[in-house]
C-alpha cells in the first residue's frame, strides 16, 4: 500500500500549496479605493447576506453576551452597509432601503434601547441617540427629499444638539454621557456628526454649535498624542485616559462629518502613533507607541498589542481619508489573516464565529471616500515582505515530502536484499 502513502503526501502538499498562492493571492487584494462602485458592491453582498443569515439566526443576541452593545451595533452596522451599497449602485436602492429600514427598526425597539438609560440627556444618552439618528440620517438621505424618515430625523438631531449645547453651557465640556456617570468622546462625535447630516437633509442649521464643539473638544485633546481621549470625566469633560485605538477609529470616521480637515489632520496624527510595528503586520496598536497594556472589554484581545477590531474599522478610515497605502495594507491583512471562505453566496471570515467582526469589515469595505485626502503615506508595499518568505517555506516541507516518497529505489532494496560491496 505504499502508493497510497505517496498519494496522500502528493494531494497534501497540493493543498497546502493551493492555500499559500490563496494566501499570496489576497496579500495583494485590491482595497475600496482601487476598486470601482460596482466591484465594491459585488464584494460586499455575499458579506451582507451572511451577516443577514446571522441576525436571522439570533447573533445579535449572542454579540450581546459578549460586550454591552452586541446587538445595536450588530443592526445598525449591517443598516449602514447596506446605505453604502445603495448610493453605490442605484440598481439596488431600493433593496437598499428596504434591508437599511428593516435594521434601523431593530435599533429602534425595545431590545435596542435595552442597555441604556431613558434618564440621560438625550434620553437613553449620546451613544444611541448619535448612532441611530446617524443610520436615519443615511436613510432618509438614500431614499431622497420625501424621506418618511425626516420629522422623526428633525426631532431627533434637535433633541441632540440641545444637550450638547446644555452641556457646554452648563459645565463647558462637550461631552455627552452614553451610560449614568460614564462618558467616551467618540460617542459624542457620532452625535455631532448625526446632527450634521440631519441638517443637509432638514434645513436646519447648527455650524455655530459645532463651531462652538469643536473648540472645547480640542481643549480636552490628549496630550501624549494631540489626539481626542478614550474617556473623560462626565462632568468637565476632562480626559481621565489616554487616546486609544478602539474609540479613535469612531471618532475618525465620524470626524469627517463635523469637520473634514480636522478628521484628516487626526488621522495623520493617529497613524503616527498607533500604527504597528511588527513586521508583516500593518494593523493597529490599541495603544499608543511606547504604551503597552493590557486589551479589554472594549477592545477584546490583544496580539503583540495589535486589535483585531480597531483594524477592520481603520480600514473605513483610510477609505475616507483617500489613504491607498494604508487602505491597500489594512485590506490585505484583513484578507490574509480572517480566513474568509464563501460558500452558498454568503462569506464569513474565521468560520462566522464572530459576526460583529464581519459587520465591522464590511462597514469599513462599503465606506466611501471623503472630501478631504491626509497628508503623508501609508505602510510601503515592503510589509508583505515576511509573507514572502513565510508561505514558500510553509509549503517547502511538504514537496521534500513528496520528493522523498517518489524517489526511485534499487530492485535489490526492495526486495529486502542488502547490496553488496566490491573490493579494489
Amino acid at each position: 500500500m505504499r502508493w497510497v502513502l505517496r498519494v496522500s503526501i502528493i494531494l497534501l502538499a497540493l493543498t497546502f500549496t493551493a492555500l499559500a498562492g490563496v494566501q499570496f493571492v489576497r496579500l495583494h487584494a485590491d482595497s475600496p479605493l482601487d476598486r470601482t462602485d460596482a466591484e465594491v458592491v459585488a464584494d460586499a453582498l455575499p458579506r451582507l447576506a451572511f451577516l443577514r443569515d446571522a441576525l436571522d439566526s439570533g447573533s445579535a443576541d449572542r454579540m450581546q453576551q459578549l460586550f454591552p452593545e452586541g446587538y445595536f451595533f450588530s443592526y445598525a452596522l449591517y443598516g449602514l452597509a447596506w446605505v453604502d451599497v445603495g448610493a453605490r449602485d442605484t440598481a439596488l436602492r431600493e433593496r437598499a432601503l428596504t434591508e437599511a429600514r428593516w435594521a434601523l427598526a431593530h435599533t429602534d425597539s425595545a431590545a435596542g434601547r435595552a442597555v441604556f438609560s431613558q434618564t440621560l440627556d438625550p434620553p437613553y444618552g449620546v451613544f444611541y441617540q448619535g448612532w441611530s439618528t446617524w443610520l436615519r440620517g443615511g436613510v432618509a438621505q438614500l431614499h431622497g427629499p420625501d424621506a418618511p424618515e425626516l420629522p422623526r430625523l428633525r426631532a431627533d438631531a434637535r433633541a441632540l444638539a440641545a444637550a450638547f449645547q446644555a452641556k457646554l453651557d452648563g459645565s463647558g465640556s462637550p461631552f455627552l454621557t452614553a451610560y449614568p456617570g460614564q462618558a467616551w468622546p467618540c460617542d459624542s462625535v457620532v452625535g455631532l456628526a448625526a446632527v450634521r447630516r440631519a441638517d443637509r437633509l432638514t434645513g436646519d442649521d447648527h455650524a455655530t454649535l459645532v463651531g462652538t464643539w469643536l473648540a472645547a473638544a480640542d481643549s480636552r485633546r490628549d496630550q501624549r498624542t494631540g489626539l481626542l481621549p478614550h474617556t473623560v470625566d462626565p462632568t468637565s469633560g476632562q480626559p481621565t485616559d489616554l487616546a486609544r485605538a478602539t474609540s479613535q477609529v469612531i471618532i475618525l470616521r465620524f470626524l469627517a462629518e463635523v469637520d473634514p480637515a480636522h478628521g484628516a489632520a487626526d488621522w495623520t496624527r493617529f497613524r503616527q502613533h498607533f500604527a504597528s510595528t511588527v513586521p508583516g503586520v500593518p494593523g493597529i496598536r490599541e495603544w499608543p507607541v511606547g504604551v503597552d497594556r493590557t486589551g479589554d472589554v472594549d477592545s477584546g484581545p490583544l496580539l503583540l498589542g495589535l486589535s483585531a477590531s480597531a483594524s477592520a474599522v481603520a480600514l473605513g478610515d483610510a477609505v475616507i481619508y483617500r489613504d491607498p497605502a494604508a487602505a491597500a495594507a489594512l485590506t490585505g491583512l484583513a484578507e490574509t489573516t480572517g480566513l474568509a471562505i464563501e460558500l452558498r453566496g454568503k462569506r464569513r471570515y474565521l468560520g462566522g464565529a464572530l459576526p460583529i467582526g464581519d459587520a465591522f469589515l464590511t462597514w469599513s469595505l462599503t465606506a466611501r471616500p471623503g472630501v478631504v485626502a491626509a497628508e503623508g503615506d501609508g505602510p510601503s508595499w515592503t510589509w508583505r515582505l515576511p509573507w514572502y518568505v513565510v508561505l514558500p517555506n510553509s509549503i517547502a516541507p511538504w514537496w521534500m515530502l513528496v520528493a522523498l516518497a517518489v524517489r526511485p529505489r534499487s530492485k535489490l532494496s526492495e526486495r529486502g536484499v542488502p547490496p553488496t560491496r566490491t573490493s579494489h
